[in-house]
């Protein structure tokens, strides 16, 4: 009985709705939709035409960083320190890589019955057919200019390079590598 009042509310509900969408005046509306048809349409005007630009190429990847000092102000702010890196001592696997494409993957730390504990970074060596992820700590050497890993946190490496300053001399230059996170 309840779904036979529900019904028949319904079908007078739909009822009332319909009467009000008829029977009003809508001799305005047909006047302006027959004064819209009137009008003469706009010349768009075409689109102006492209010139294709020369493909560019972009070379400057292996330049300083636009984000560091220079390093004659670097030299400058070392006040004559002399620093040259040991060619005597043997390479590590990681200077053998270019330090912009390393990252730092992850980190663990590894402890000893006297409590010392070591902490360990992981670093990506980066694109390339040598790809892999390598294990480092405080004092080991990566990159090409002869960077030592100075310290060591859960979140990045702090390191520091010995680069030519282009005139038969060597400055040290501060580099961090921090944790990337991947979501």
């Amino acid at each position: 009985m309840n779904s036979n009042k529900l019904i028949l509310g319904g079908l007078l509900g739909v009822m009332i709705g319909l009467t009000g969408c008829g029977g009003g005046d809508l001799s305005s509306l047909r006047d302006y939709i027959e004064k819209t048809k009137a009008q003469t349409g706009q010349q768009i005007e075409p689109l102006p035409v492209f010139r294709p630009l020369p493909p560019f190429s972009y070379a400057a990847m292996t330049l300083r960083s636009p984000f560091e000092k220079p390093i004659e102000e670097m030299a400058r702010a070392q006040g004559g320190k002399s620093v040259k890196p040991d060619m005597t001592r043997a390479k590590e696997y990681l200077e053998g890589f270019n330090i912009a494409n390393m990252t730092m993957v992850g980190t663990f730390t590894v402890g000893s019955d006297t409590g010392n504990t070591t902490m360990w970074a992981l670093i990506d060596t980066g694109p390339g057919a040598q790809r892999s992820v390598e294990p480092v700590k405080v004092g080991n050497y990566m990159g090409r200019n002869h960077g030592k890993i100075m310290s060591a946190t859960p979140n990045q490496l702090e390191l520091m390079e010995i680069v030519s300053d282009g005139d038969d001399g060597w400055v040290e230059r501060p580099r961090i590598i921090k944790l990337e996170e991947k979501e």
